[in-house]
């Protein structure tokens, strides 16, 4: 199971650094979307250590927080930053959404977002003993 919590994590260090390029490139929309990639597959390495299974097939950050037993550690900063993302990852998808979201992203607030995910990324990495 070591091999798939070590997947996990790799993909949540390139889904950051993919959140950098598109920041440096301003395209805020995709930005919030690797910031969920990240925080998703962190929580799914924590679930694939914690139950030796691969982690189910659900983008629901709280879930996956449960799932891996780790729900009641975080902080109220953790969670703000979990519904942050949240809707970036299904919302942002559709028409209707995408615009209204599209305007709440500017360059300050997602460079925000990404420190914040780098803090919950280690955090995760922390609880995995990486």
């Amino acid at each position: 199971m070591q091999n798939t919590v070590e997947y996990w994590l790799d993909l949540c260090d390139y889904d950051l650094d993919t959140a950098w390029a598109m920041q440096k490139t301003e395209r805020y929309l995709y930005v919030g979307f690797m910031c969920h990639q990240v925080a998703e597959k962190g929580f799914k390495a924590i679930v694939a250590n914690k139950t030796t299974q691969i982690p189910p097939k659900t983008h629901d950050l709280r879930k996956l927080a449960k799932l891996g037993g780790v729900f009641d550690m975080l902080t109220d900063e953790q969670f703000e930053i979990i519904d942050k993302v949240s809707p970036l990852q299904i919302d942002a998808r559709y028409p209707e959404y995408k615009e209204k979201i599209s305007q709440t992203l500017s360059k300050e607030y997602c460079e925000k977002m990404i420190e914040e995910t780098e803090v919950l990324l280690c955090w995760i990495k922390e609880q995995l003993g990486k």
